[in-house]
């Protein structure tokens, strides 16, 4: 058993790699697949034993072996948080349909929470997947968590794009679109939560973070992570936490 889960785990670590390509790449308009990886500062072409998740980070000291220029911490960081979530996706899940769901939107989350942060846009690449491979699971499982997915869908994005008319441009694009992928996975009763769980904590965060740069209450704040962490407890919580409310009538 412990050799499956060791499966799981360097699995993860795998597609965080090329979550990490994705993560500099698409925003950059770059194919994910040629060139090969390469360093951006000397173009130095990646060996094998420069491309193992996490330990090629490790030997290497964090630096580039032909030009010692820095290599981002957050790409074992990256790596490592797959892992760990795919392992404990399928610990909570078990081995399902719906569990291969869940991994395929942490990945997208993740990637788009991060691309997001860099550049405050969400690539439609990655909300399309979303909703395209979740339309696909949903139907795999039931024609009920099908519609239910559809419906969750069309109000996630419903919502924001009303915020977005409302808020004259504080709600964008990507956001609308990356929610109606969450809302496809999720159905429209989690949605809800997840919604919730996004704007409390994308509020009390971004006045941390303002406070902190001391910048204006105009600041342009990325909501793309906060949309993906409120999705991330939902997928854990959130019947629980629907329970509870629910409880409270």
């Amino acid at each position: 058993m412990l050799a499956l889960w060791l499966l799981v785990f360097i699995t993860g670590l795998a597609v965080g790699s090329f979550l990490n390509v994705c993560i500099y790449r698409l925003p950059l308009g770059q194919s994910l697949v040629t060139p090969p990886s390469h360093c951006p500062k000397c173009n130095h072409r990646l060996g094998a034993g420069e491309l193992v998740p996490v330990l090629s980070y490790l030997m290497l000291r964090g630096k580039c072996r032909c030009c010692g220029a820095r290599i981002s911490p957050r790409y074992p960081v990256v790596e490592l948080a797959t892992g760990l979530a795919f392992v404990l996706l399928v610990m909570v899940f078990g081995w399902q349909i719906k569990t291969l769901g869940y991994l395929i939107l942490f990945c997208g989350l993740l990637t788009a929470s991060l691309i997001d942060w860099d550049h405050q846009i969400i690539p439609d690449q990655i909300s399309l997947l979303l909703v395209g491979a979740g339309l696909i699971l949903q139907a795999l499982q039931s024609t009920g968590t099908l519609i239910n997915g559809i419906i969750g869908g069309l109000l996630g994005g419903g919502l924001l794009l009303v915020l977005a008319v409302l808020s004259k441009g504080g709600m964008g694009g990507g956001d609308i679109k990356l929610v109606t992928g969450i809302g496809v996975f999720l159905g429209w009763q989690l949605l809800l939560v997840s919604l919730f769980l996004s704007f409390i904590i994308g509020s009390l965060l971004s006045g941390i973070w303002i406070l902190i740069k001391r910048q204006g209450l105009k600041t342009a704040v990325p909501f793309g992570p906060f949309l993906s962490l409120g999705a991330i407890i939902t997928l854990f919580y959130g019947e629980q936490i629907l329970n509870w409310y629910l409880n409270c009538f």
